[in-house]
C-alpha cells in the first residue's frame, strides 16, 4: 500500500525472524560487547588481506543465520546486500559459496537499510525467505576511500572510524508464536546535496539526507516521532547526530527527543574512534546484535531505522565533486 510519493506500507507482512552478527575486536569491546554473538581475534582474521577476511565475515554470518533458523540454503529465495568495496566484490564473493540467488545493492552505508526495504517489496511479490547482510571493514574502507593503514595518516577531528563487523537478518513471510519483529513501513531516500566536500566529514555529509527521509516518513505515514520508542540513524557519529537534531527541530518536525544513532552506540568512550562508527556494518551490526533483541525482549516496541550513507568514491573527491547523501527509513515493531 503506498502512503505516499517514497513511503510504503506492505500488503504482506513481512517479519524479521532471524539475525547473525560478526564484530571486529575493537568493536566487541566497546558498548555493544555484551550483546555480540561473535567477535574476531584480529582484522586479518587468518585470511591473506582485509578484504578476503570481510568476505569471511558474511560466510559465517550468513551460515549463523542459517543454522539459527533451521533453513537450508534450497529454502533460501535470495540474498541482498552489499558493502563498501569497489564492484562488492566481498558481497558477491561470499555468495558465489552458497547456492541461492543474489542481489548485489549499493547504497554506501545506506545498503542495510535499502536491503530490507527491497526484501519487504519481495516478500510482497511472493517470496518467503530473504537474507539481508551488509559488511564493512576499517582497514578495506581506509584503502578504499582515503589511505593505506601503512602511512599512518592523522585523522581529523571530525572523522569516524569504520566498523570492521557485518549483520545478517532473515527476512520472512510469515513468523513465529512467539514476539517477532516486522518491517511495518519503509521510506526511499533521495539523493539529498547540500554542497559538503569535506571526505572527512561524513556526518554534515549525510545529517541533510538523514532530515528530508525522516520528514517524508513521518509526514507520509502521518505518525509522530513519538510513535518510536526510538528514530536510529546509520552511522552520522556525534556530529552528524547533532546537525539533524538541530534540523529537526529547527523545521519543526520534532523535539529530536528519541534520536539516536548506530555509530554512537557502537563504541565506548575512551576507544580512539572520532566521532563514532560509520559503514556498511554499522546499522547492521547494531541492529542484529542489539535492537533486535530489545524489541524481541519488548524492551523497545517500535523503532525506525535509518540508515544514512555518503556516495562518493576516491576519485569523485579528488575531482572536486560534492558528496551526495541518502537515507532509508524502515519501520520494524512488534505489534
Amino acid at each position: 500500500m503506498r502512503l505516499g510519493r517514497q513511503t510504503y506500507a506492505p500488503d504482506k507482512r513481512a517479519f524479521v525472524t532471524h539475525v547473525a552478527d560478526i564484530a571486529g575486536s575493537d568493536e566487541a569491546m566497546g558498548n555493544l560487547r555484551h550483546y555480540i554473538d561473535f567477535a574476531i581475534d584480529c582484522g586479518e582474521w587468518g585470511c591473506a588481506s582485509h578484504e578476503k577476511a570481510e568476505s569471511k565475515f558474511r560466510d559465517v554470518v550468513t551460515k549463523r543465520l542459517l543454522d539459527s533458523s533451521g533453513s537450508s540454503s534450497r529454502e533460501i529465495d535470495c540474498i541482498l546486500g552489499g558493502d563498501l568495496i569497489n564492484q562488492i566484490v566481498p558481497s558477491s564473493f561470499s555468495a558465489r559459496n552458497f547456492d541461492i540467488p543474489f542481489c548485489g545493492l549499493y547504497c554506501a552505508c545506506a545498503t542495510f537499510g535499502q536491503s530490507l526495504a527491497v526484501a519487504s517489496m519481495m516478500i510482497a511479490a511472493g517470496m518467503d525467505k530473504i537474507i539481508c547482510c551488509t559488511s564493512s571493514h576499517f582497514a578495506t574502507a581506509e584503502r578504499q576511500y582515503r589511505y593505506p593503514l601503512e602511512l599512518g595518516t592523522q585523522p581529523t577531528p571530525t572523522s569516524q572510524r569504520t566498523v570492521t563487523g557485518a549483520g545478517a537478518a532473515m527476512i520472512e513471510s510469515s513468523g513465529p508464536d512467539h514476539r517477532c519483529p516486522e518491517i511495518g513501513a519503509y521510506t526511499l531516500g533521495k539523493i539529498v546535496d547540500l554542497g559538503c566536500v569535506d571526505a572527512n566529514n561524513m556526518g554534515a555529509a549525510m545529517a541533510p539526507a538523514a532530515f528530508d527521509t525522516i520528514a517524508a516518513h513521518l509526514r507520509e505515514t502521518g505518525r509522530s516521532a513519538n510513535y518510536y520508542d526510538m528514530i536510529v540513524t546509520g552511522d552520522l557519529g556525534a556530529l552528524g547526530r547533532e546537525l539533524l537534531a538541530e534540523l529537526l527541530r529547527k523545521e519543526g518536525v520534532c523535539d529530536a527527543s528519541n534520536l539516536n544513532d548506530c555509530g554512537c552506540m557502537v563504541f565506548a568512550e575512551g576507544q580512539k574512534c572520532g566521532l563514532g562508527g560509520s559503514g556498511a556494518g554499522c546499522s547492521s551490526l547494531v541492529y542484529c546484535s542489539y535492537l533486535h533483541k530489545l524489541l524481541v525482549s519488548g524492551q523497545l516496541n517500535r523503532i525506525l531505522l535509518v540508515p544514512t550513507g555518503a556516495l562518493l568514491s576516491k576519485d569523485s573527491s579528488l575531482q572536486g565533486e560534492s558528496i551526495p547523501g541518502i537515507a532509508y527509513a524502515v519501520a520494524i515493531e512488534c505489534r
